[in-house]
C-alpha cells in the first residue's frame, strides 16, 4: 500500500512542474487525494460493502470535487489535474498512466445496465472538460481535446477533438475532415446567414416587383 502511495506522488513530480514538495502535494493535490479515497471505497465495493463505499465516495467528492463511483476500476499512477467538476462513472475501466484534467465526464449516456461507461486505455490524456460517454474504448497513447464529446471508439495513438468528436491525428498523420478544429461548424451563425440570404432575396424581389408595377402605371 505505502508502495503504491509513493508511486502516486512520485507520478504527480513527473506530470506536474508546480510540484515543489512532497509535503505540499500529500496536503494540497485533490486529485491524489480523491485517488486514495477511490482506493478505500473500491476496496468496499468489491466485499459488496456497497454502502459504505458509497459514503466513502460521496465524503471524498464533497472534499475535492472529483466524483469517482466506488465501482470504477482504475490503474496506476493515475493523475488527475486541477479536479474540479470531474466525473468517474460505476462501469469505468482506466489503464496506467492516464492523465485527465478538470470538468471530464466518463459517463454513460442512458439508464442500460451491464457496460455503459468507457475503457481509457493505457497513456490516454484527457484535456478539460472533455465528455466521454457510452460503453466506448479509446485506445493506448490517444489524447481527447478540450471540450470534446466522444461517442464512439477511438483507435491507438489518435487524437480526437470537437462535438462529436472527430479523429484528426491517427499514428502521427494529421487526417484529412471536413473541418478544422478552428473552424467547427456553427449551426447558429448558418441559420442567421441562410436568413440574410433569403432577406437579400426578398429585397431584389421586391424591388422587381415596384419596377414592374411603375412600369404598368405610366402606361396606364
Amino acid at each position: 500500500m505505502f508502495q503504491r502511495m509513493k508511486e502516486d506522488i512520485r507520478c504527480i513530480f513527473d506530470q506536474d512542474p508546480a510540484a515543489r514538495s512532497t509535503f505540499e502535494v500529500v496536503l494540497t493535490y485533490s486529485g491524489l487525494h480523491a485517488i486514495w479515497s477511490h482506493r478505500v471505497a473500491h476496496a468496499l465495493y468489491k466485499k459488496k460493502l456497497l454502502f459504505l463505499a458509497r459514503v466513502v465516495s460521496q465524503i471524498s467528492r464533497f472534499f475535492t470535487g472529483i466524483e469517482i463511483h466506488p465501482g470504477a476500476t482504475i490503474g496506476r499512477r493515475f493523475f488527475i489535474d486541477h479536479g474540479m467538476g470531474v466525473v468517474v462513472g460505476e462501469t469505468c475501466e482506466i489503464g496506467n498512466d492516464v492523465t485527465i484534467y478538470q470538468g471530464v465526464t466518463l459517463g454513460g449516456t442512458g439508464k442500460e445496465k451491464g457496460k455503459r461507461h468507457p475503457t481509457l486505455c493505457d497513456n490516454v490524456l484527457v484535456a478539460s472538460g472533455a465528455k466521454v460517454l457510452g460503453s466506448i474504448t479509446i485506445g493506448e497513447n490517444s489524447k481527447v481535446g478540450a471540450g470534446s464529446v466522444v461517442l464512439k471508439d477511438v483507435p491507438a495513438d489518435s487524437t480526437v477533438v470537437g462535438i462529436p468528436g472527430t479523429i484528426v491525428i491517427s499514428n502521427g498523420v494529421k487526417v484529412k475532415s471536413k473541418y478544422d478544429h478552428q473552424e467547427m461548424p456553427d449551426p447558429v451563425a448558418d441559420k442567421c446567414r441562410m436568413l440574410e440570404d433569403e432577406l437579400e432575396q426578398l429585397k431584389k424581389r421586391f424591388i422587381e416587383i415596384e419596377k414592374f408595377v411603375e412600369k404598368e402605371g405610366n402606361l396606364l
